[in-house]
């Protein structure tokens, strides 16, 4: 095969356990977000833009749902000759078989596939993030440096520093030291998770690591060390822009609300680095005569009879008359009946949200996870002409349109008998 200059690998086997229900049955980088997006769109898409054309996405966690939503790469426009998307699930060799045991293994149990593509360097993302990035800016300071690694950074608050993997760096910004969620940190350069390697020094250090028994098998843990302990030339990149760490229910919430700011820090419009994703095939959305929607995001599909404020719904929702939304967002093939509030709320998909219905809280968080035992495929994109939620959807919009109808039509004769009340009266006063 032909040697590429750089290829990306996405580690997407993650559960996102602090997501609760959203994750009982898909991987987190496979969670709804924008009304009409996933996750993982982020990552394939800023792939798609830099114009790297080869990405591995490393699944376990629920992989099926996510398999079959990305498929060979079409709606990111990264099926074609040269490169495509390629799955990478754990799989059986002749040494044997094991889930991946930490986003250092996850990649040395790949290292075939990437051999394969004889790269120079090799891009290690995150599936579970969302940010607008153009890899191929930080693929060119890469170089420019003489990096053997390059990690990307992100300035965060002092009290959010604890958080993250924390780079210290020189003015030049080489990298000293890394540490790993420190209690005290020294700097607040928080690394994004997002990495480029030269690919053979990575390949050294992985299959060092591989035969370490005492090894946790991870980048932050084990690789970057080992790299800073033998005095390889390391750098901090510097990234400036939106990026959120979509970790909990309330920052799934946050980033969601973040869309309906006037500041637009993420901003799904812009033509010049679109976001891609694969879309479901859905009827228009509906807005019934008595709706009241106000700076929210309606996607295809769904029928509004309610009051929405504030809110992101997805495809296939139904919100009846007398419901009321706010600060919210409704994941798709959901009804909210009516005289239900939602309010501060991330609901679950494929649900019915009644008076019964059970709005757990994340401990000191405003947001509400709403949740139901009904659910829908995620890898299915008419999953909502199958849920159950979506017959009962069907039926809510039939009675709409009948009650409408009378309505309209008890108004047309309304008005017929008006006129020719007043017709007759004219008529009279001619006589």
């Amino acid at each position: 095969m032909m040697k590429k200059e750089i290829i990306a690998m996405i580690l997407a086997g993650g559960k996102g356990t602090r997501l609760g229900n959203l994750t009982k049955k898909v991987a987190k980088p496979a969670v709804f977000y924008g009304g009409k997006y996933r996750i993982i769109d982020f990552p394939l898409s800023n792939c798609a833009n830099s114009h790297i054309n080869t990405v591995g996405v490393l699944t376990q966690y629920e992989s099926i749902g996510l398999n079959s939503y990305i498929g060979v790469g079409d709606s990111w426009g990264l099926s074609s000759r040269q490169g495509g998307v390629t799955i990478l699930p754990p799989r059986q060799t002749e040494e044997g078989s094991s889930w991946y045991k930490g986003t250092a293994d996850a990649i040395y149990q790949n290292i075939d596939y990437i051999d394969q593509n004889n790269p120079e360097y090799v891009l290690i993302l995150s599936g579970d993030h969302i940010y607008k990035m153009d890899y191929s800016s930080m693929l060119d300071f890469h170089i420019a440096k003489k990096a053997d690694a390059t990690i990307a950074v992100i300035d965060v608050s002092y009290e959010e520093a604890s958080r993250f993997g924390i780079m210290n760096t020189n003015a030049d910004s080489t990298i000293y030291e890394f540490e790993e969620k420190p209690k005290k940190p020294k700097s607040t350069l928080a690394s994004m998770g997002i990495y480029i390697f030269n690919w053979k020094t990575l390949r050294k250090y992985l299959k060092e690591d591989a035969n370490n028994p005492e090894s946790d098998n991870d980048f932050g843990k084990n690789i970057i060390p080992n790299m800073l302990n033998d005095g390889k030339n390391m750098l901090a990149y510097n990234f400036e822009g939106y990026w959120k760490d979509v970790g909990t229910i309330e920052s799934l919430w946050q980033a969601n609300m973040d869309l309906l700011s006037e500041k637009k820090e993420m901003d799904l419009y812009d033509n010049h680095w679109r976001i891609y994703a694969n879309d479901v095939e859905s009827a228009p959305q509906y807005i019934g005569p008595k709706a009241v929607i106000k700076n929210s995001m309606i996607n295809q599909g769904s029928n509004v009879f309610g009051y929405v404020e504030n809110s992101i719904i997805f495809a296939g929702v139904y919100i009846s008359e007398g419901a009321v939304v706010k600060n919210s967002v409704v994941m798709p093939d959901t009804i909210i009946e009516s005289g239900v509030e939602v309010v501060d709320s991330i609901v679950s998909a494929g649900i019915v949200v009644n008076s019964n219905t059970k709005m757990v809280k994340e401990k000191n968080s405003k947001v509400s996870l709403i949740k139901g035992s009904q659910s829908a495929n995620i890898g299915d994109k008419n999953s909502s002409k199958k849920s159950v939620a979506s017959k009962e959807i069907q039926e809510k919009i039939e009675a709409e349109a009948l009650k409408d109808s009378n309505e309209i039509a008890v108004e047309i004769i309304e008005k017929q008998v008006i006129i020719t009340d007043e017709v007759c009266q004219v008529e009279k006063g001619v006589e």
